[in-house]
């Protein structure tokens, strides 16, 4: 099952002390916009958002479509399709997306410790 591209999202306290602290292990800001309480950050292929009183707890995310630059992939496993997989292995979403549509879709599925799961396609 191929995913797309992994980020975690963490619901951080302080934007601009979290930012500086990611810097510290070589990230830099790719995107977002602080002052609206986000930011994107990268180093290499690994990618963390920061979201300021946007978020409840940090949620793993998963872009089909997308490569570890956000980058559009010719071609990817649709996210229906990988939600059709994973209910057909008895996976509990809490939310969908909606299996008649195309394009840009997603739905969540919480680990056994609680964590969010997001599988986000924006293509």
């Amino acid at each position: 099952m191929e995913l797309g591209a992994f980020s975690i999202s963490l619901a951080v306290a302080d934007i601009a002390a979290s930012r500086d602290f990611y810097e510290q292990f070589g990230f830099e800001a790719v995107g977002g916009d602080p002052a609206e309480g986000w930011q994107i950050l990268r180093n290499g292929d690994h990618t963390i958002g920061l979201f300021q009183g946007m978020l409840e707890k940090n949620i793993l995310t998963f872009n089909p479509g997308w490569d570890s630059q956000a980058r559009p992939l010719d071609a990817f496993t649709d996210v229906r399709e990988l939600q059709r997989q994973l209910k057909g292995r008895g996976v509990q979403l809490v939310s969908e997306a909606d299996e008649s549509g195309t394009g840009p879709a997603s739905f969540v599925a919480i680990d056994p410790d609680g964590n969010p799961v997001l599988v986000d396609q924006h293509v």
